[in-house]
């Protein structure tokens, strides 16, 4: 088939041709703009599960619909070792701009406020500070979110950005992913300020994307994480969301598969979307014509499991010293030796029997992935791969080093 109409688009964060099994976390997300819209309470939004289930292709659908809704929006990516004021301080201006704000004066009066929260790095470099700014022509305010202390500046920032997005009948949205990457204290400054803007009424939402464990990273932060925000665990499509996402694109360039061919491809996939696009691609690629059908899925998987052998799995394998493979590899096996599920989480006494070792002595090798985002831990005890099928791919790839 001709590989130029091929539809479909495996992609970090890329969005697919056809969103599939989505539907109700967008109709919720309508629901809570609304409300807003309304000056009705609402809480913000917490997306989280494995990679490769299309988080951040749903964030930014979300960030999407705020924007039909005339909303100012900005979104950052945490990262490790890196502070959230200047990253939340870039997003907050795209989303100032975004509302159109008729009075300047007031608009320049918040920008200011934020210029000084961008600026007010602890221990930061006096020079560094002084030519750094994030395209903001107006001075830092005084005596407003510049006190050094990241939770009382926030809580003040979001406070002054809320009041303008009200003045406007608009809202705005901050949309965050690898939330789980923020530091200690950025997580409880977000918290508390997400607690004042709902006590307070105003327009103002944080939208988060992260692994499993994040809603016990903000819990851990606040205990009243729990009820500040709303989760959504985010899976693998169901069969018929699968097939859809399949199906949809292959028409719109008059293309079908057979029942056998998406029989097929659900078992090579699992359902999660990231593989149903990779193995998309690859199919048809390889299909002489249409209808596509299992055998052509079996003549395809071979390419489509190079290509996430290299670019999804290896990449993130080759990230991890030969002890921290060790590490990996331990999981797989014991996941493998007690019949569990490889996406599930195993303990870490059982890793440590299959290494030979005693588990505190493996402390560090498991901090580090954990660091790295490989693994995460749910529970006491119980590791788990972020990646789902990195545990077949290491049984079937990765030697220990």
């Amino acid at each position: 088939m001709d590989p130029v109409r091929n539809p479909y688009a495996p992609g970090a964060g890329q969005r697919p041709p056809e969103l599939a099994g989505r539907d109700e976390q967008l109709r919720a997300f309508d629901v809570v703009l609304e409300r807003v819209a309304r000056g009705r309470p609402e809480r913000s939004l917490v997306l989280t599960g494995l990679r490769g289930v299309g988080k951040t292709v749903l964030l930014n659908a979300l960030r999407s619909a705020a924007v039909r809704r005339g909303w100012g929006t900005g979104k950052l990516e945490a990262r490790p070792e890196q502070g959230l004021r200047r990253p939340l301080s870039s997003a907050l201006h795209q989303a100032i701009r975004e509302l159109g704000h008729p009075e300047q004066d007031q608009v320049d009066q918040v920008l200011g406020v934020l210029r000084a929260f961008a600026q007010r790095e602890a221990g930061a470099d006096a020079k560094l500070k002084d030519r750094w700014s994030p395209g903001i022509d107006v001075p830092a305010a005084r005596g407003r979110a510049d006190s050094g202390d990241i939770e009382i500046d926030l809580v003040e920032l979001l406070t002054d950005v809320g009041g303008l997005a009200s003045d406007v009948g608009k809202g705005v949205g901050v949309f965050i992913d690898e939330m789980q990457d923020l530091g200690p204290a950025d997580v409880s400054a977000l918290c508390a300020a997400c607690h004042e803007i709902s006590q307070s009424g105003l327009p103002v939402i944080v939208v988060g994307a992260g692994l499993p464990h994040l809603p016990a990273v903000l819990s851990a932060s606040k205990s009243y994480s729990e009820r500040l925000f709303s989760y959504q665990r985010i899976d693998r499509l169901s069969r018929d969301a699968a097939d859809r996402a399949l199906c949809a694109p292959a028409a719109e360039e008059d293309a079908e598969f057979t029942d056998d061919g998406l029989a097929a491809m659900y078992a090579a996939t699992g359902g999660y979307p990231y593989f149903i696009q990779a193995y998309g691609k690859a199919v048809w690629d390889h299909a002489p014509r249409s209808p596509i059908s299992a055998d052509d899925v079996a003549v395809a998987a071979p390419e489509a499991e190079r290509e996430l052998a290299v670019g999804f799995f290896g990449s993130r394998y080759e990230r991890a010293t030969p002890g921290e493979r060790d590490y990996l590899c331990a999981m797989a096996d014991a996941a493998a030796d007690r019949g569990e599920d490889p996406v599930g989480a195993v303990a870490t006494a059982d890793v440590a029997a299959v290494l030979g070792k005693k588990p505190q002595s493996l402390s560090p090798a498991r901090d580090a992935l954990l660091k790295k985002g490989l693994i995460y831990s749910g529970e006491r005890g119980r590791i788990a791969f972020t990646v789902p099928h990195f545990g077949r791919y290491l049984r079937d790839h990765a030697d220990p080093a």
